[in-house]
């Protein structure tokens, strides 16, 4: 059954939902907007309380936006894997997948260790999403529990953590003394958040088909809107990158800033 007119959408990659690039492509664009303001804060060019109140609020909700799409990405791969391979093909196919998450998660890990020793990224959003992709033949093997599961994961991380302990523990959410780190995402809570997103895609695509119908008075959605979306994994290694040039080149003092930063 044909949900929504075809031109509402610009044409598309086969099996692409307009509405998930579109939601993707926001939370890149709000990890931009709070990385740009942490640049700022972190250089000393602009004090920005980042760590309470709005933009506390903002991060958190930047990093649940983006960690449940990639659950609701999960949920169509593997409807629609389920379709033309066998189990072992798709077990194999989501832990080549999560194995190259991981693997750009450390060369963010590298670079920020020789640029940044005294914060480096071990364990950002690409090491969490790469796990949890790892795990997911698990997480589609009992769905009924899903929805559980990923409670029972995000309210420790909530209630009871981070805590100060051994640094293996870190991906769990315990942190050694003196720990820093430019982006730390632990398996308690955010793990979690990737399960429920995983029950969410269930719901609203079963079969990895959408199963809500999508208002025919929508304006159409430019090519432009999508292309972030599509190219999330991209965007989110250039984009320190290209904001450094920027601020560097816009703002009074940030290169000094940035650079001192970078020495201690």
């Amino acid at each position: 059954m044909n949900l929504i007119p075809a031109r509402r959408f610009p044409p598309s990659r086969k099996d692409r939902f307009p509405e998930i690039d579109l939601a993707r492509g926001l939370s890149i664009a709000m990890m931009v907007a709070y990385h740009a303001l942490f640049d700022l804060a972190f250089t000393g060019v602009a004090e920005i309380p980042l760590t309470t109140g709005f933009w506390k609020g903002f991060q958190l909700a930047t990093a649940t936006l983006f960690l449940g799409i990639a659950g609701i990405s999960l949920s169509l791969s593997a409807a629609r894997a389920g379709e033309r391979m066998e189990k072992r093909a798709c077990v194999l196919k989501f832990l080549g997948r999560g194995t190259s998450i991981v693997a750009a998660g450390m060369v963010i890990t590298a670079v920020t260790l020789i640029l940044i020793p005294r914060a480096p990224v071990l364990f950002g959003v690409l090491h969490c999403i790469g796990v949890s992709i790892l795990l997911s033949p698990l997480f589609f093997r009992y769905r009924r529990l899903l929805p559980f599961a990923g409670a029972a994961v995000i309210l420790p991380g909530v209630l009871a953590l981070p805590v100060e302990g051994p640094s293996l523990l870190l991906p769990l959410g315990v942190y050694p003394p003196g720990f820093s780190s430019l982006d730390w995402v632990p398996l308690f809570p955010w793990m979690g958040v990737v399960m429920l997103g995983i029950t969410l895609g269930d719901t609203l695509y079963p079969g990895g088909k959408r199963g809500f119908r999508v208002p025919s008075s929508l304006p159409d959605v430019p090519r432009a809107a999508l292309w972030p979306g599509r190219h999330s994994l991209l965007l989110y290694f250039l984009h320190q990158p290209v904001l450094l040039s920027l601020l560097s080149l816009l703002v009074p003092g940030f290169g000094p800033g940035l650079l001192a930063a970078l020495s201690v």
